[in-house]
């Protein structure tokens, strides 16, 4: 093992710090490997279990719910105790649930089993922030996180190779056994290799006037209306992360074979829609400023993904939806660094903390659709209906965005 890093950010070792963020893009991963195989075997495990549409949507959304709640209380213990021992067990902890639901026997213990996997997958993000945080430089964070969510998403685009290839020659459970052990395999390696860096700028005194920080600004409009406008935004997204091999199955007619491409595509126009928004938001704000680089992106870009959202849900045929929805997930993932990215604009010292309010607020907005998606699929037979429901959110989202001031700071400097 090497020396602890130098206490100075600039003199990090880069060979490390490369190492480092190799391995946070392998664990984006492995995240939406073991997040999104549910949903790709959805139809095997409604069957097999004899759920209802209904139920299964509490199935998704109790996964959301935990997830949600947990992840500031999942990033306070990764900068209290140390990433390296926590990012290892909240991997072992959700590989471990991945595992065991695989063994689920019915509604009540596959509800109780992604309720627990949802608790350890909510460290994912924040503990990777602070992992970022403590090896990168200001000016090198954005790219860092950057492949961090892209890969990510490709994690969402390889699911459906990986497990259903499993599920036909082994079958459903299988497909969760073996996934649970790519994350033991990443843990054992993390807690071998990672050692923590430290910078000048973790000195107890700083430290101090962060736990001392006001929180005034949870008053403030801007505030709400972030959260107001990442719920709404949320809501769309999570469907893709849930509902969505599910839709495309049962609701127009995908077969096992053809769920590959119509998964894996909207996923990876997702990821290029995160780099290419990064992209553009610095961009345009260095050109413009915030209010289009921020503001006008994310409200346009939300715009837009509606009307494919709309359109999805109205053109009928296999060919239509999987081309309306791969530009929806693109386009509205286009917002995602400039919502981000305003947590920092308007947080300021604090931006850790907005932004894991917003997050919470988001996944609030995927538990409600989770839940929603079923109970209309149920009570109208009719897969397309949550699609208009889901624009309308977009809608929402977009309009909210635009009142959204990203130069009136709402943290005192």
């Amino acid at each position: 093992m090497s020396k602890e890093p130098s206490t100075s950010g600039h003199t990090l070792p880069k060979r490390r710090k490369n190492v480092i963020l190799t391995m946070l893009v392998l664990l984006g991963m492995v995240t939406f490997l073991d997040r999104i195989n549910i949903s790709v075997a959805g139809s095997s495990i409604m069957h097999d279990l004899q759920l209802s549409p209904a139920q299964w949507g509490w199935v998704q959304s109790a996964f959301i719910l935990s997830y949600g709640l947990m992840q500031i209380p999942m990033g306070w213990l990764g900068d209290r105790f140390g990433h390296r021992g926590v990012l290892a067990l909240i991997v072992l902890w959700w590989s471990a649930f991945t595992a065991f639901t695989g063994m689920a026997g019915g509604l009540l213990s596959l509800l109780v089993i992604r309720f627990m996997f949802g608790i350890g997958e909510a460290g994912s993000s924040p503990c990777s922030t602070g992992v970022i945080s403590r090896w990168f430089e200001k000016g090198e964070v954005g790219k860092a996180q950057g492949y961090v969510w892209a890969a990510s998403r490709m994690g969402g685009a390889l699911t459906p190779f990986v497990v259903i290839p499993v599920m036909a020659w082994l079958g459903w459970r299988e497909a969760f056994y073996l996934l649970g052990a790519l994350g033991v395999v990443w843990a054992i390696v993390w807690y071998w290799y990672y050692r923590p860096a430290s910078k000048p700028t973790d000195s107890p005194s700083s430290q101090q006037r962060v736990k001392g920080a006001s929180v005034a600004w949870l008053s403030s409009t801007q505030f709400w209306l972030i959260c107001a406008m990442y719920f709404f935004y949320a809501f769309g997204s999570w469907f893709f992360f849930s509902w969505f091999p599910t839709f495309m199955e049962l609701g127009r007619g995908f077969s096992k074979s053809e769920l590959t491409y119509a998964v894996a595509v909207p996923f990876i126009m997702s990821m290029l829609g995160n780099i290419t928004g990064g992209h553009l938001t610095d961009r345009l704000t260095k050109r413009y400023g915030l209010k289009v680089g921020r503001k006008a992106l994310g409200s346009t870009s939300l715009a837009v993904s509606a009307v494919c959202m709309f359109l999805a849900a109205f053109i009928p045929g296999k060919m239509a939806v999987f081309v309306f929805l791969s530009l929806c997930f693109g386009i509205f993932d286009l917002m995602l660094p400039s919502a981000w990215a305003l947590c920092i604009d308007l947080g300021k010292k604090q931006a850790g903390t907005l932004s894991g309010a917003m997050n919470t607020a988001g996944n609030l907005g995927g538990f409600c659709c989770g839940i929603l998606f079923g109970q209309l699929v149920e009570s109208s037979g009719n897969y397309n209906l949550p699609l208009y429901m889901i624009a309308l959110m977009l809608i929402i989202s977009a309009s909210l965005f635009a009142f959204i001031n990203p130069e009136k700071s709402i943290v005192k400097s």
